[in-house]
Order: C-alpha cells, then sequence, then structure tokens
C-alpha cells in the first residue's frame, strides 16, 4: 500500500437521511481535513468539533469533525470523520473537495481490509464486519458479533500454534536423525491431533446452524393441491403473496419470501402441490417442490382433512422422508381445522384460512432452531471458505496421524503438520493469498 495513500468515502448512505457521514483514512487524512477547512488548527483526538467545510465555489456545509490519531482508530490509521446534513448533494461535494485536497475515493471494503492489514482484526473478524452489515435478525447480528469479538479467531490461532509447537520439536528431530533422538513424544503428539481434530469436526458440523441463521432457516411447506398452502404462506406472511384458487395446480412454481420470528430469519417456500399429473410444466414444479424439501431444514407436510385423516398423513410423511432423506426434519400438519369434526390426538392442526393454530407452529419452527444451537456450542461458523479451510486441516491432521501409526519418516508427518497449520491460518489471515483478500473484501459496501 501507497504509505501516503488516503482515501475517503461516505460510511452511512446519505438519501433521505438527516445526517450523513464521510470518513478519511491514511496519513494525509488530517491535511486533507485543513485543506477543506482553509486551513491548519489544532484539532483535539477523538473528540467533536464544529467546522465549516469550503471548496472553491465557496462553503459546502458545517460538519461535525472527530480526528481519530493512529493507531487508536479502525484502521489503525489516521481517521477523520465528517458528519454532515443528509444532502447527497453536500456528500458528493464533499467528497469530490476531498479529491481535488489529495484524497481518492476507497474501493469495496478498503477501510476494513486497512484494519486487517495494520492488524486491527484478523481476516475472521473482516469477514464478521460484511456479515454484521447483512445481518437480517437478531440470531444473525449476534453471531457476527460474537466473531466480530475475536473469540473464534483466538481458538483457530491457539490450535495453530500448538501445533507449530509439535512441529518444531519434529523438525529439531531431523537435525539430529543420527541420534535417534525423539524431542516430539508420539503419544502426546497423537493427543493433540485427535485434540484438533475434534475441534475441527466440531466447528465444521456447527455450520449448518451458522449458514441456517446467516442465509434464513429454509422452510419448505408442501403437500398436496388444494391443501392449503398458499394460504398457509400468506398467512404466516399477512399479505397476500401467492395465488390462493380452488382450481388444482394453480402453483406451477416455487415462491419464496421471508419472516423474521423471534429473532431468526426464516425463509418460507410455496411448492407446487404434490400428485400425479399429465401435465409436463406441473411435472417440472412438482419436481422442483421435491428439490426444495431435500434442501430445506424444515418441511411443513401439510394435510387437507377432506381427503387423509391424521394416520395417512403420517405415512405420507414416511413416504415423503424416503423421498428427500432424513435431512429436513418433516413437520406433519392438518389444515382446515374448522371444517373438522374431532381433532387429531398427536397432530398438529391449523387453520391457515382462520388464522388458528398458527402460533403453536411459529413455536415449533423456532424450537427446531434452538435444538440445532444445542449441538452447536459456543463457537459457530457461519463462513463457507471457513469449512473448507477446517476441511483440509482436517484431512491433514488424519494423515499425519496415519503416518505414525504406519511408523512414517518425521518429515513425512512434519509435511503434514505444516499443511494443517497452513490452513487454520486461511482462516484468520496469518497465510493469505491476495487473490483471496481481493475476493473477500471485494464484496463490501463502498464505505466500509
Amino acid at each position: 500500500m501507497d504509505p501516503v495513500d488516503t482515501i475517503c468515502a461516505p460510511a452511512t448512505a446519505a438519501g433521505v437521511a438527516a445526517v450523513a457521514l464521510v470518513r478519511l483514512s491514511g496519513p494525509a487524512a488530517v491535511a486533507v481535513l485543513e485543506r477543506l477547512a482553509g486551513g491548519p488548527r489544532t484539532w483535539p483526538d477523538r473528540r467533536a468539533v464544529r467546522v465549516p467545510l469550503t471548496d472553491a465555489a465557496g462553503q459546502i456545509d458545517e460538519a461535525l469533525t472527530t480526528v481519530f490519531r493512529a493507531p487508536a482508530s479502525y484502521t489503525g490509521e489516521d481517521v477523520v470523520e465528517l458528519g454532515l446534513h443528509g444532502s447527497p448533494y453536500i456528500v458528493q461535494r464533499v467528497l469530490e473537495a476531498a479529491v481535488a485536497a489529495g484524497a481518492r475515493l476507497a474501493r469495496p471494503g478498503e477501510f476494513t481490509l486497512r484494519a486487517y492489514l495494520n492488524r486491527k482484526l484478523d481476516l475472521s473478524q473482516a469477514e464478521a464486519v460484511a456479515d454484521l452489515i447483512a445481518s437480517q435478525g437478531a440470531a444473525a447480528h449476534r453471531l457476527a458479533m460474537q466473531q466480530l469479538r475475536g473469540g473464534y479467531g483466538k481458538r483457530i490461532d491457539e490450535l495453530r500454534q500448538r501445533l507449530i509447537d509439535f512441529s518444531a520439536l519434529i523438525e529439531l528431530e531431523l537435525d539430529f536423525s543420527e541420534e535417534d533422538v525423539e524431542f516430539a513424544r508420539r503419544p502426546e503428539l497423537l493427543a493433540l491431533l485427535d485434540e484438533v481434530l475434534r475441534a475441527c469436526t466440531h466447528l465444521i458440523e456447527s455450520f449448518h446452524y451458522g449458514n441456517a441463521l446467516k442465509q434464513g432457516v429454509p422452510v419448505a411447506i408442501v403437500g398436496a393441491p388444494n391443501s392449503g398452502k398458499s394460504t398457509l404462506l400468506n398467512a404466516l406472511l399477512q399479505e397476500e403473496r401467492a395465488i390462493v384458487s380452488d382450481i388444482p395446480g394453480t402453483t406451477r412454481d416455487t415462491v419464496e419470501e421471508t419472516i423474521t420470528l423471534d429473532g431468526i430469519l426464516f425463509r418460507f417456500i410455496d411448492t407446487a402441490g404434490l400428485r400425479e399429473t399429465g401435465d409436463t410444466i406441473e411435472n417440472l414444479g412438482i419436481e422442483r417442490s421435491y428439490r426444495k424439501a431435500k434442501e430445506a431444514d424444515i418441511v411443513v407436510l401439510l394435510g387437507d382433512p377432506a381427503s387423509m385423516d391424521e394416520g395417512a398423513l403420517r405415512m405420507e410423511a414416511d413416504r415423503l422422508a424416503v423421498r428427500i432423506g432424513t435431512g429436513p426434519s418433516i413437520i406433519p400438519v392438518l389444515n382446515k381445522a374448522d371444517l373438522m369434526t374431532q381433532r387429531p390426538s398427536h397432530t398438529l392442526a391449523i387453520s391457515a384460512k382462520r388464522n388458528e393454530g398458527l402460533e403453536a407452529l411459529k413455536h415449533r419452527f423456532v424450537e427446531h432452531v434452538k435444538g440445532m444451537n444445542a449441538t452447536a456450542g459456543d463457537i459457530v461458523v457461519t463462513n463457507a471458505r471457513h469449512v473448507e479451510a477446517l476441511t483440509h486441516a482436517k484431512e491433514a491432521l488424519l494423515a499425519a496421524k496415519t503416518g505414525i501409526a504406519q511408523g512414517l519418516g518425521g518429515e513425512l508427518v512434519a509435511s503434514d503438520l505444516r499443511r494443517a497449520q497452513h490452513h487454520l491460518g486461511e482462516i484468520t489471515g496469518r497465510i493469505t493469498p491476495d487473490d483471496l483478500l481481493g475476493s473477500i473484501f471485494g464484496r463490501f459496501c463502498i464505505g466500509k
């Protein structure tokens, strides 16, 4: 990075907001501010002062200006924050004046990239910033905050450092190979490998829960035509999102919408009715219904009491489980409870049309997710890149363990340990190719 490179960007959307924020970061940030403010002055550290900003055409605005001196700032560099009136015209004019004064517009994610390069954040924390911005529910927000605090990165670094320490002992043995000494005791190394393997496995398994909270828990609503699937979706959303008709086969494609329950984002998917049909287009929709059900975390199998009783619905749930696998949790639900003469004893009954029983159904959704959390533990992986790195690290650790069992030479075991260290280091950025940084930070918004 150019040592005199100073960047600027709006940190908040101007739009119709009352206040907008423009940030500058870099060694010349204060110098740029002074050019905008009409000359040098004493700038108190971390204290807001009211400053008129000007350009060649005259005064632009009076900004609430705060200076954060390096290294006590978000990026680790000198940072200037300009609180402006929230006019898009004012924001644009201030940005143009800052560029004319020697700054340049920031690239996507460049503020956080600089924080990472200046060791204010590790790579997992930097990615948590993006997750925090994108969070759409309390649960996703909580996970992003946990990762941003750095506990996850510290755990990965701890495991990696212990592998490094043992690798150093094995490397030392290679220097004394003619003397047949053993500095790295194999029983202790095997115990460490088992511990790190358990940790990697646990973190990989937590991704199912973490990704569901981050992206939204997918819930597929399936059942025969006219069982009330679209009516249920509309009732859950409290709006007319799906077309409701008495004509069988009206829904021929999936309809997806999201709602938040108890701070958890759910993605509800209304699917085509499951039945035997000669209609080619409808059959495509039915196949897509099965595929969506297989990909979901929760499947609501909706039954119509006019065509099936409780026992028949449960048999249908068993057949569906054979078709889509045991991954999704299938919840059999009898709809149109208002038309039943006798309520089922072991199956949830609702009336989507009259909004009856929906709270109990929502409770089942939330409890399912809480059950996933019970097995996930304190540290939860939400990033597919981390899962890939953990999987590769686990493969290297298993190879090292096999090598020890087979009595392979120390140089081969050390090579496997170095591979495991490398992949763990990719998570926190201890080992990071430049193209990976571009991929990660290129997905950020401009002001972060």
